[in-house]
């Protein structure tokens, strides 16, 4: 039997609702704006009286965490700490690497307990690689994530590919190393000299490529702390997309410094294929809420999936938007089209926990290979199929949401 941990004390300065990320020196330091100074305990974000979202009963039905697989440094830091005080009555678990976990990582039997996982297992380690990436689609940059996997379900998701048969959240700890790495390369970057598809001012920095953001809040302080962290970079911009709405992200006072981009498809599509996510509905109608809050909204569709009636389906989505959406955000909203990506891995994966899925997913008659970035081999729409339907999308969006720009589409 693996040895269990004694639960270390909370950190005293590192309370639930406390963000890690200091306020600035003074207006005349340099290591101020740019983040380079030491990070220090922050005051309390400020919350409304009465109990925050995390504590709601959605927010349990999300993650209900009964396991928590830690390196020792992790479960030692401030930040595990907090987070172990969060959950006080899951069993901790020490494991030498986030990456290995005999039992959950290479098991072909979870596979059939793949939501379970998800929503009754979490992960802490220290994050060892802050390489931050080029993008050029969604962001000119990717940054170093704070967390990576998720606790909602999606059945195209590309993340569970990396870890085998289960997916849950892993945080990552150490997040004043990574909010000092982004710092360092905001000053080495300097102003943005010529806009582009991303921005057309400030470098755009996502902050959520393998994980969704407004969850990983649920756990942990690390969103608030990178949100605020952005706050104090006018030429940096803070983006990620998400599936779920939490309400606690409104009072992160992100100054325009944040883009969320709201992932959206047809209901009918989502009801399939967006398991454990907030209601499509839902996410439309956050996008005011969020824009009054001193975010900038987005939309992803994603993925846009081919089958039979999708045009149509995509058609009614749009028009509910346009009927829906208020002023404040259609003049500052543009959309971002991502046509759907498959693995034969995943598809074996999901023959397992959620079968039904597979029939819209994988359509061997119109979808070919395509080697990814990694090195794996994925599937996608053959190339005349996928630029049809490109094309489609395009022109559903002029007809029904005219004052939607598409940044991009692949």
């Amino acid at each position: 039997m693996a040895p269990r941990f004694r639960r270390p004390a909370p950190a005293s300065l590192y309370g639930a609702g406390v963000s890690t990320f200091g306020t600035p020196s003074g207006p005349g330091d340099p290591d101020a704006l740019f983040g380079l100074e030491e990070i220090r305990p922050g005051p309390p974000v400020p919350r409304p009286p009465g109990p925050s979202f995390r504590t709601s009963a959605e927010a349990r039905r999300m993650l209900e965490v009964r396991e928590i697989h830690a390196e020792p440094a992790a479960a030692a830091s401030p930040r595990g700490r907090e987070i172990l005080a969060r959950f006080p009555d899951a069993e901790v678990i020490p494991v030498g690497s986030h990456w290995r976990i005999p039992g959950l990582h290479g098991n072909p039997g979870n596979a059939g307990n793949w939501v379970r996982t998800k929503k009754t297992v979490l992960v802490l380690g220290e994050r060892k690689s802050l390489t931050v990436r080029p993008n050029g689609r969604s962001a000119d940059w990717i940054a170093p994530g704070a967390a990576n996997g998720c606790a909602m379900a999606c059945a195209y998701c590309y993340v569970p590919r990396r870890k085998g048969y289960a997916n849950p959240v892993t945080v990552f700890t150490n997040i004043e190393q990574i909010i000092g790495r982004l710092g360092r390369h905001v000053a080495a970057s300097g102003p943005k000299r010529e806009p582009n598809q991303c921005d057309p001012r400030a470098w755009v920095y996502d902050i959520g490529e393998n994980g969704d953001c407004s969850v990983d809040a649920l756990i942990s302080e690390n969103t608030a702390d990178l949100v605020h962290a952005f706050t104090r970079w006018p030429t940096a911009k803070a983006s990620f997309a998400t599936k779920f709405v939490n309400p606690d992200l409104l009072l992160l006072d992100p100054r325009g410094r944040t883009r969320v981009r709201f992932s959206v498809m047809p209901p009918e599509d989502a009801r399939l294929l967006d398991i454990r996510t907030s209601p499509v509905e839902d996410r439309i109608a956050a996008a005011g809420d969020f824009v009054e809050a001193g975010y900038e909204v987005h939309f992803n569709f994603s993925p846009v999936v081919i089958r039979p009636g999708w045009e149509e389906a995509w058609s009614g989505l749009l028009r509910r938007m346009d009927d829906v959406l208020p002023r404040t955000v259609k003049e500052q909203a543009a959309a971002e089209v991502i046509m759907l990506t498959h693995n034969r891995e995943l598809h074996e994966v999901n023959l397992a926990w959620h079968p039904r899925a597979e029939a819209a997913l994988w359509r061997p008659e119109i979808q070919q290979p395509k080697r990814s970035e990694n090195g794996s081999w994925n599937v996608r729409y053959a190339t005349g199929v996928k630029a049809g339907a490109v094309e489609a999308v395009r022109r559903l969006v002029e007809r029904h949401t005219p004052w939607l720009p598409i940044r991009y589409a692949f």
